[in-house]
């Protein structure tokens, strides 16, 4: 046993929460047959690197991460479409990672973060902050004291006998309290993660956790900051939990591999046109929205890629009369 011990402390909520993950996961396993199919997996790869890019605010719609990982030239922030194909290659290398291996995290991060910063496949030398917006949410500890933090906490996970599910959300939240590299530790931190859960059970090496960690972001941070402010992991431990439960409850099982069922978002936008015709403006105002840009990202453009909705106009995708439908 590590003699590190991140503070910690069991809840009824956390217990219910693994319970329910455990059994959602079970019923997958057998009505999946264990088979996850190739085509859904490179699916949720493109989905969990566009959301976890969009909490750290790249702007690329899901279109065209998807376009730069067939290998298209797109028009962008060249910045950003390197971020694309970094976040690609890092968790292209998920398999092959050992979870337990600080070198193989500062390898990822060095994909991750190639060209990007100076300081890719290192620790950070200077002070770090996580911020949400402006607002300063956690100071990290100083930088001569990351190398150690990082290596007592790989111990400890590696040696302690708390359940997979519950240990790796533990990890998260002590790995964004160290903050251990200059950029990417929350992209590096939801990798990990998820590397972490696929070593234990293979299907959260595909499933898209991201996507609903990005539609709850202000939850994401008030759980961060109520673990700080309380000196315990426990709320940030049942905040991923519950993201984990929700993601998998909109899992349906198709044939012999798992099928992607919907996105929450998505859902609320098929209620909302019902068996009208709307104009994106219509849609907006019924989903109670004002952001177009927002809407388009997250409602719109992912509900025309999975063949939700459909325009009246297609052959001209920007007509200013252009109005939408639920696809028969």
């Amino acid at each position: 046993m590590s003699k590190y011990q991140p503070p910690f402390h069991m809840t009824d909520k956390i217990i219910n929460l693994t319970a329910a993950i455990s059994e959602q996961l079970g019923q997958i396993k057998i009505l999946s047959k264990g088979s996850i199919t190739p085509h859904l997996r490179k699916e949720n790869r493109i989905r969990t690197i566009y959301s976890s890019l969009a909490i750290e605010h790249n702007s690329l719609s899901s279109e065209q991460v998807t376009a730069i990982l067939e290998g298209k030239r797109i028009l962008g922030n060249p910045v950003e479409i390197r971020e694309v194909k970094n976040a690609y290659t890092a968790y292209e290398m998920m398999l092959t990672l050992d979870p337990y291996s600080v070198d193989d995290l500062l390898k990822a991060h060095k994909a991750m973060m190639n060209e990007l910063i100076s300081e890719n496949g290192r620790f950070r030398s200077g002070g770090v902050g996580v911020f949400n917006g402006k607002d300063l949410v956690h100071m990290a500890p100083p930088a001569n004291m990351v190398p150690g933090q990082m290596q007592d906490l790989f111990t400890w996970y590696k040696t302690s006998e708390i359940h997979p599910l519950i240990r790796s959300a533990i990890f998260h939240y002590e790995f964004e309290f160290i903050h251990p590299f200059a950029d990417g530790n929350g992209r590096m931190g939801r990798l990990w993660h998820s590397l972490l859960l696929g070593h234990w059970n293979e299907i959260f090496y595909w499933l898209p956790v991201e996507e609903l960690i990005r539609s709850r972001q202000n939850e994401y941070y008030e759980a961060l900051g109520k673990s700080d402010s309380d000196a315990d992991s426990s709320a940030f431990a049942a905040f991923l939990l519950q993201v984990i439960l929700d993601t998998l409850q909109n899992t349906a099982v198709v044939g012999n591999g798992v099928e992607e069922q919907t996105d929450p978002l998505i859902d609320k936008l098929r209620k909302a046109i019902g068996k009208d015709v709307l104009s994106a403006a219509g849609i907006m105002k019924r989903l109670g929205l004002s952001h177009r840009p927002t809407f388009r990202q997250n409602y719109l453009n992912p509900a025309l890629r999975h063949g939700v909705i459909e325009m009246t106009i297609p052959d001209k995708p920007n007509s200013r009369n252009q109005k939408y439908r639920l696809k028969k």
